[in-house]
Formats: structure tokens, C-alpha cells, sequence
């Protein structure tokens, strides 16, 4: 009776001491920045709270906060974000930081776009000369941005010969796949400077306002859908928009870069 009795408080305690949990839904691009890695555990110490990211593309992102999937989503491409929002599925968008697409190739660069006057000419390069480019092809935040250049230089992708290589896959596997086919790929900065496996690529260009790449937090209606955990939601986004977050994010760097910038507005 007595060690049924102490199981029963054991039980008892350790569901009370328990940190709540929520689901958040991030990019590709955020989980390959490392930056994950340096933000939950300080959640976790400072909120009792255990955030499970679902590491998929914008696309896909914003599609599980439509099913409720998820309490959250941090992701990067306005459109769309504006978009959720206003079919109701999120209850808003708060930016939290920024960093800007790079565009990477062979340190070669047959074409040439280390002298490109902009994204779009970089691109226009790269179609005349028709070295290999591989793109993610998956619906993300990096590919709305991609084809939004490819856009601005007159092109449809969907015209292109196979020396355009869809990969329908995460950032990482992009830069991968472009460092064993020495090609050109559109990357965010972050992915690029904790890319490990650089082979002969390099960072050719960058620094066009046309390659500025916003993240933002999009709690997910609970309006909609019963099991979203608001609470936690909005707990998160309070301390994502906070001088502690601020201090680490602006603090994250690799090789004395910096990955991302925090732009949060108060609330």
C-alpha cells in the first residue's frame, strides 16, 4: 500500500513539473542556420517550455497551421504569410529578424556573376551561359525569392533546359547537391555560413535589396482549430520579441558573422 501510494505521488509530481509543449513550424532555412540550437534551450530555461519544431518549407509550414498542426509558424515570405493571416487562418504576423539571400557558385563562375549589377542581371547571366543551377523546388520561402528574381529577369523557369536542376528538397540538400555538381544555387546567408561541406563554391553575390529575406512569427488561429495552444503561442512570441532573444540572436554568428539581425517592433 505504501509503494502504491509513492508511485502515486511520483506520478503526480512528475506531470506537475513537466514543461508545457507546443509545436512550431520552421523553415528549412532557420533549422540549417543553427540558430535553433542556440534559441531553445534558453526558451526552455527561461519559459518551462519545450518547443518541437517541424522542419519543412514555407509552403508546407503555413499548410500544417492551416490544419492546426501546429501552434505557430516561423517562416519567410510575406506574400504568403499576408495571405494566411487574412484567410484566417493566423491571428497575425510579427516580424523578428532578417538576413538576406546570397547567390553561390563555383569559384570559377563561368558566368560571371560576381560582376552582375543585380540579382536579376546575376540571373540573366546564368541563363545565357547555362552552367548547372539547382534550385529547391519545394514551395519555400528560398524558392518564392528565387523565382521571384528569375521573374525580375524575364524568365519562366518552366522554360528552362535540364541544366536547371529541381531538387524538391530543404537548403541543405540544395547546397549539397550544388557542391557535388558544381553549381550555382540561391541560398540564405545563414544556411551558407553553417554549410559544412562547401566543396568549391563561394559566395558570388550578394547585397541587393531584392534578396532581403524577412522572417516572421504567425500564431495559428485557435479560432479554428481547438487543439492550438495559444497560450503558448503568444508566450513564445512575447519572448522571441524580447531583449533576451534580442541579445542572442544579434550574438549568433559563425567565423565573426553575423547570421541574422533582430528587427521585432514592440508590441
Amino acid at each position: 500500500m505504501i509503494r502504491s501510494a509513492l508511485a502515486v505521488i511520483v506520478a503526480f509530481w512528475a506531470m506537475a513539473s513537466a514543461a508545457d509543449e507546443m509545436r512550431l513550424a520552421v523553415t528549412t532555412s532557420f533549422d540549417s542556420s543553427g540558430l535553433a540550437d542556440v534559441l531553445l534551450p534558453a526558451i526552455q530555461d527561461d519559459l518551462d517550455l519545450d518547443v518541437q519544431l517541424l522542419v519543412v518549407g514555407t509552403g508546407q509550414a503555413l499548410r500544417l497551421g492551416e490544419a492546426g498542426d501546429v501552434d505557430a509558424v516561423l517562416v519567410h515570405s510575406q506574400v504568403a504569410e499576408e495571405a494566411f493571416v487574412a484567410a484566417g487562418h493566423g491571428t497575425h504576423r510579427r516580424e523578428i529578424m532578417y538576413n538576406d539571400f546570397v547567390l553561390i557558385g563555383p569559384t570559377t563562375d563561368a558566368a560571371s556573376i560576381a560582376d552582375a549589377a543585380s540579382a536579376a542581371d546575376a540571373l540573366q547571366r546564368i541563363a545565357n551561359a547555362q552552367p548547372i543551377f539547382v534550385s529547391r523546388g519545394d514551395d519555400s520561402g528560398t524558392h518564392k525569392a528565387e523565382l521571384a528574381v528569375w521573374a525580375q529577369a524575364g524568365f519562366d523557369v518552366g522554360a528552362f533546359d535540364n541544366w536547371y536542376r529541381s531538387v524538391g528538397a530543404g537548403m541543405g540538400h540544395a547546397l549539397n547537391t550544388a557542391a557535388a555538381m558544381d553549381a550555382y544555387v540561391l541560398s540564405d546567408r545563414a544556411s551558407w555560413l553553417n554549410f559544412a561541406n562547401k566543396a568549391g563554391l563561394a559566395l558570388l553575390y550578394s547585397g541587393d535589396p531584392a534578396l532581403f529575406n524577412q522572417y516572421a512569427y504567425l500564431p495559428v488561429n485557435p479560432n479554428k482549430n481547438d487543439n492550438v495552444r495559444s497560450d503558448l503561442a503568444m508566450a513564445l512570441e512575447n519572448w522571441l520579441t524580447s531583449p533576451r532573444a534580442e541579445a542572442l540572436i544579434n550574438g549568433y554568428s559563425i567565423n565573426g558573422e553575423t547570421l541574422f539581425v533582430f528587427n521585432a517592433k514592440p508590441g
